[in-house]
């Protein structure tokens, strides 16, 4: 993970907190015990539930490290303090399929929050980036699996 700033609102930071004080405090402790359990098996070269313990312990200290490192970077998003203008990450943006007339509602958020099915679309997916420095009125067209499609840009939040 490199050190580019990791965008969130307060809630994504908060939910990210969330995540991590559980990893440390309740988690660490749940695993460490499922090893200790393990090993009291015995031989430890045929233990399957000693390997998956293992695992389970790289997979919540990587978590960890991830975690922190994101913490570290974190820029918080203030929605509705930027300049309404021109899209940018953390405004809400309305906008108008062409031409089938069909209004969508999203925020641009930071890839470690996005969340489509909750309106939440990352400043880096093709239509978060597509929308960046756009005013309203604009038209955008965006590259989807489903084949291209022709959004116009009518309200910004």
């Amino acid at each position: 993970m490199s050190d580019n700033p990791t965008f969130l609102t307060r809630e994504g930071l908060a939910k990210l907190e969330e995540e991590l004080d559980y990893l440390k405090s309740s988690k660490r402790k749940e695993v460490a015990e499922r090893i200790k359990i393990a090993v009291s098996y015995g031989d430890l070269s045929e233990n399957s539930e000693y390997d998956a313990a293992k695992d389970e312990q790289a997979f919540v200290e990587s978590r960890i490290v991830q975690l922190e490192k994101m913490m570290r970077n974190v820029r918080i998003i203030e929605p509705g303090s930027e300049d309404r203008s021109s899209v940018s990450i953390g405004s809400t943006v309305k906008l108008k399929e062409v031409p089938d007339g069909d209004v969508e509602t999203y925020q641009i958020v930071g890839t470690t929050e996005s969340d489509p099915l909750e309106g939440k679309i990352s400043n880096e997916s093709p239509l978060g980036a597509s929308l960046i420095g756009r005013q309203v009125g604009d038209r955008i067209n965006v590259n989807t699996p489903g084949g291209q499609l022709e959004f116009e840009i009518i309200e910004i939040g």
